[in-house]
């Protein structure tokens, strides 16, 4: 099986190309020349531009192909999630952004050297830059999985790396130069691209269905006698497993935690708040970014419900219901990717096509920005303070250039990993890597509650903090219950749960730590 183009497909591709080419060099053309240029944007980013950049890498190609699949397979609950996602918007925007700005922080984690001391920063942000080296490059594998299908018509190891390093190289090509103003520039332009495909896949679906609308929504409400309806919005069961992350109480609390933790202390999206003209527009830009995140989900969890019907409601598509064979030479592949390559019409299968490559491209940019801005502010520019060595601004705008070009041959080279990795080994890999943020975030959490709200906290038990939320997290992990315990003795929690629990042990330990006399407290 392999993606057949038309002529149509052919021209939205390389309509895409043209608007990718100029594009790259409009926003380019004014290259940064100071490191608050680079990495901030001079603090002069519109508030509405920095909202979608938020959209944009909260999303990701794992998001353009995973909604549909969760529309398929599931139901609405998935948006409950964004009623966390608010509580945890306002916690950060009254306890972090405000003090990123009054300490004038180019990353989040130097508010913890002004706080406990200049170790605590640096590993810090060696955590989060392990944690995304994974995370961002596990994205990019699943982003140049789907492209080498669409491109190559085939996932042979050659299409699949060629894939990566194209991705790669066009990402970095987009931010070398403008730093933080051309991401964001950038991730508008895609989100418009890939949101655009998503509302062309529904305009389609809806074409090919012999029903109103009203039945549609009949049908989804009661997909069959006795079964749970899929427009389902809000669960209240109690179920810590796997299967209830998205009930209102994980919604209430890991949900909560983990965008406290990817608002406020991942450097993937709080450079963007940075970016703004102030906390407040910061703020703003935060919660309008969650504002749009729902329709936007919306559509592509819709585009799900759809295929739902097309595919598994015979009697409404008058059809001989049969069985789909979602796979690709021979691998698994997701519904939505199902009909891209088999049945989305000409010019639709090419613009969704380029809808998966914007996503790509805008979640990599958004790694290749804020891992750039931690090695130079937070490991290199200290690096050079000890040595006494005095240099120009401008070195650190040349140094952030170089640290994308190495973070991109990283992230590339973790991507094809992955691939070598899941071809050659039964240990699920890619489901570790696309959840190892949570694995951070655990200790990162507990080390800035510590922070924050106590004055206790060392170097020493930031760094304890740190392992133990990693650690703690991983020994939860479903593949380590299955090695370390009898199968009369194990349990399995959702992801949620393990980081309430991670989160609660760090804090814990960070807090055994005792200030020195130089720590001040913020």
């Amino acid at each position: 099986m392999s993606a057949q183009y038309t002529l149509l497909d052919w021209l939205v591709f390389a309509s895409y190309g043209a608007i990718l080419l100029l594009s790259g060099w409009w926003f380019n053309r004014k290259r940064a020349n100071s490191s608050q240029d680079f990495f901030l944007g001079g603090n002069s980013m519109p508030t509405w531009m920095v909202a979608i950049s938020v959209l944009a890498t909260s999303q990701s190609a794992a998001t353009f192909i995973g909604g549909p699949d969760q529309g398929y397979q599931g139901d609405l609950s998935y948006l409950a999630t964004n009623i966390g996602a608010f509580i945890a918007a306002f916690i950060v925007c009254i306890f972090l952004i405000p003090k990123f700005y009054q300490q004038q922080v180019y990353t989040v984690y130097e508010l913890l050297e002004k706080r406990i001391g200049p170790k605590a920063k640096r590993r810090s942000g060696l955590m989060y830059l392990f944690g995304r080296v994974f995370a961002s490059g596990a994205r990019l594998y699943m982003a140049a999985i789907a492209v080498a299908m669409i491109l190559y018509g085939n996932i042979e190891a050659q299409s699949v790396i060629v894939a990566t390093l194209l991705l790669a190289l066009v990402g970095l090509l987009y931010t070398v130069f403008g730093g933080i103003r051309s991401v964001i520039y950038s991730d508008v332009l895609q989100t418009v691209v890939y949101v655009s495909a998503a509302i062309a896949v529904i305009w389609c679906l809806l074409a090919i269905i012999p029903a109103d609308f009203s039945t549609i929504v009949a049908t989804l409400n009661e997909p069959s006698a006795g079964a749970d309806s899929k427009l389902a919005l809000f669960k209240f069961d109690l179920d810590f497993g796997p299967s209830g992350v998205f009930n209102m109480a994980s919604v209430l609390t890991g949900f909560v935690l983990l965008n406290i933790a990817a608002f406020g202390l991942d450097q993937d999206m709080t450079q963007r708040l940075l970016t703004c003209k102030n906390a407040k527009e910061g703020s703003k830009a935060l919660v309008l970014s969650i504002v749009m995140v729902i329709p936007v989900m919306l559509v592509f969890i819709s585009i799900g419900l759809l295929l739902y019907i097309v595919y598994q409601q015979p009697a409404l598509m008058n059809s001989a219901g049969e069985q789909v064979v979602q796979e690709f030479n021979g691998e698994k592949i997701t519904i939505f990717m199902y009909y891209v390559l088999n049945e989305a019409p000409a010019g639709v299968k090419g613009l969704v096509s380029v809808g998966i490559i914007a996503a790509a491209i805008s979640t990599l940019n958004s790694g290749l920005s804020s891992m750039s801005s931690v090695i130079v502010q937070d490991l290199y520019r200290p690096y050079l303070a000890a040595k006494n060595k005095q240099v120009a601004d401008g070195h650190f705008v040349k140094a952030g250039r170089v640290g994308m070009t190495v973070v991109s041959g990283a992230l590339a080279a973790m991507a094809i990993a992955c691939y070598f990795w899941q071809q050659y080994s039964d240990m699920p890999l890619l489901k570790f890597a696309l959840s190892v943020m949570v694995f951070s975030y655990s200790g990162l959490l507990g080390v800035y509650f510590t922070t924050l709200f106590t004055k206790r906290g060392s170097e020493g038990s930031v760094l304890a903090a740190l392992l133990v939320g990693f650690v703690i997290t991983l020994l939860m992990q479903p593949y380590m219950i299955d090695w370390l315990l009898p199968q009369t003795e194990r349990f399995y929690l959702g992801f949620t749960w393990q980081l309430c629990i991670g989160t609660a042990l760090s804090t814990l330990v960070c807090c055994l730590g005792k200030p020195t006399e130089n720590s001040v407290a913020q």
